[in-house]
């Protein structure tokens, strides 16, 4: 697009939105029932999640839909349910889910800019693909639309930090997809361990052990040459900021997660809920991103056409005590089904807090306090798992206070620029033999226990470390206050703090 009608498109829409946004809490006056109208944007799984949340929720009415994909949008239809349900067709072979509280007819929308045109919409709630989070968010702000918008917040550092900017610019409440920060029993157990309970952390360990090997759907199948789009689907709308690369993958949907253009690997997928709980646990020394940071790992055993690691361990150098983030994509042995547990406990995806006279471990809901010897003890957690935190920003939306939000994009920015430091360390390393990489971790002693508890994973799945050597990248150093690498390997890494937009979809620099 033009820089001319970029800026009509902004001057006609967009800004006039912000405008009025600035001088009252929402875009548009408010019906007579009070409730809050509210679009969902990206309409596949996580999508089709959001679409049954809000159509359930008291006080708020599902008014419009929008995707890319013709196909995604009719997968949710009119109804059944009595009348007004709707229904949703989400991942492969999983069958659709009623939606019960009637509602009148769909707006459906293919381009996101006609949709924030619409000043009969309050807020979006977002669960695109990664590289659209950032400007999807920036556009509804300055639409006058408050956001919810899926985790990771952003796809790369600097553009999360827009995601900042914007919010605050327009006074919009923006809320992360982070759910475990409504959790009362997570809040409950860090106000425990942070009164001493335990003495002091010595490391948060954050876990995704998560099937990412032959036969699941961590694999982007490989194609000979560019593969025919799906029939239904507008592909520049779908690409929006990332490159409009040809189709070198049997599936659109989903597999993005694998590609660096459009995703974030795992530990961008998972990554940010876990981050988060980690630097909840480390409370004010995680505040903001940490000084330094390394990561090793790769992509073994599935010789496909994805790029991301389905392996990576990162370490971050919070003082006094670090974060270590795990993430592990293939099972205990090789064909084996399940995947493996942190040691002396039950915990696939969670976090781990070490402290002096034991740990606290938690999965899905409250976790659970352990001897160092791995025992458990009788103190447990409970209050719900985070399930109110749609409500939770709804509840934000009505008092245009930020200080009701639970995971205000601040936080999440930082947790998920966890992510992609990590990445970014993984990105600029060298494939090294075993001993090699034991002798540049020297005595971290964390990551040594992760690396030998990897290197055991890689030979009980039969990986040949000759034909599949371990990435390590290099310790990295960050300025948390610019959130720029500076010093050794900086110039390569800022390289992967902001990336190449392409027009119209730009996040601008003044937001």
């Amino acid at each position: 697009m033009s820089k001319l009608n970029r800026r009509d498109f902004m001057k006609s829409s967009l800004m006039a939105g912000a405008a009025f946004a600035m001088a009252t809490p929402f875009s548009r006056a408010r019906g007579a029932n009070n409730d809050i109208r509210i679009a969902v944007v990206g309409i596949g799984g996580q999508g089709g999640g959001h679409c049954r949340q809000w159509s359930n929720m008291q006080g708020v009415r599902l008014v419009a839909i929008c995707d890319p994909d013709e196909t995604q949008m009719n997968n949710i239809r009119l109804g059944g349910g009595g009348g007004g349900g709707f229904a949703r067709r989400g991942m492969p072979g999983e069958q659709p889910q009623p939606i019960q509280q009637p509602q009148q007819e769909l707006q459906k929308y293919t381009d996101v800019r006609k949709l924030l045109e619409n000043k009969e919409i309050d807020a979006i709630s977002s669960a695109t693909p990664n590289h659209w989070h950032s400007l999807v968010t920036v556009w509804a702000c300055q639409a006058g639309k408050d956001v919810y918008i899926e985790k990771p917040a952003s796809h790369e550092i600097w553009e999360g930090r827009k995601m900042v900017e914007a919010a605050r610019k327009y006074n919009r409440i923006v809320q992360l997809g982070t759910q475990k920060r409504s959790s009362e029993a997570h809040k409950q157990a860090f106000e425990w361990i942070h009164a001493g309970n335990l003495g002091a952390i010595k490391w948060v360990r954050g876990l995704c052990y998560k099937m990412r090997g032959p036969g699941s759907n961590g694999i982007v199948t490989a194609a000979n040459g560019p593969n025919p789009l799906p029939p239904t689907i507008n592909y520049d709308l779908w690409c929006g900021p990332a490159e409009m690369e040809p189709l070198r993958r049997t599936q659109l949907h989903y597999a993005w997660h694998w590609v660096w253009n459009t995703g974030c690997g795992d530990i961008g997928n998972q990554g940010p809920h876990e981050m988060d709980l980690a630097r909840w646990a480390l409370g004010d020394n995680a505040k903001g991103l940490p000084e330094r940071v390394f990561s090793f790992g790769g992509r073994f055993g599935v010789f496909d056409a994805g790029e991301t690691p389905n392996t990576i361990v990162s370490f971050y150098d919070y003082k006094p005590a670090p974060l270590i983030f795990e993430v592990r994509g293939l099972p205990p042995m090789k064909g084996a089904r399940g995947m493996d547990r942190f040691p002396k406990t039950s915990i696939e995806i969670g976090i781990v807090v070490q402290c002096e006279n034991g740990f606290w471990a938690a999965g899905d809901g409250g976790g659970a306090v352990y001897n160092n010897d791995g025992t458990q003890t009788d103190i447990r957690f409970s209050g719900g798992g985070g399930g109110s935190h749609y409500a939770n920003f709804i509840k934000a939306v009505r008092s245009r206070k930020i200080e009701d939000l639970n995971a205000d994009i601040e936080i999440g920015h930082i947790s998920t620029s966890l992510s992609h430091m990590g990445n970014i360390s993984y990105r600029l390393g060298m494939k090294k033999t075993p001993d090699e990489i034991k002798a540049a971790i020297g005595d971290n002693a964390e990551m040594l226990d992760s690396f030998e508890r990897t290197l055991a994973n890689l030979t009980a799945n039969e990986v040949d470390l000759e034909k599949e050597p371990i990435t390590i990248g290099p310790m990295l150093t960050m300025d948390p206050k610019t959130e720029r690498f500076t010093g050794e390997f900086s110039e390569w890494a800022n390289m992967y703090v902001k990336r190449n937009y392409r027009e119209p979809y730009v996040v601008p620099d003044a937001v």
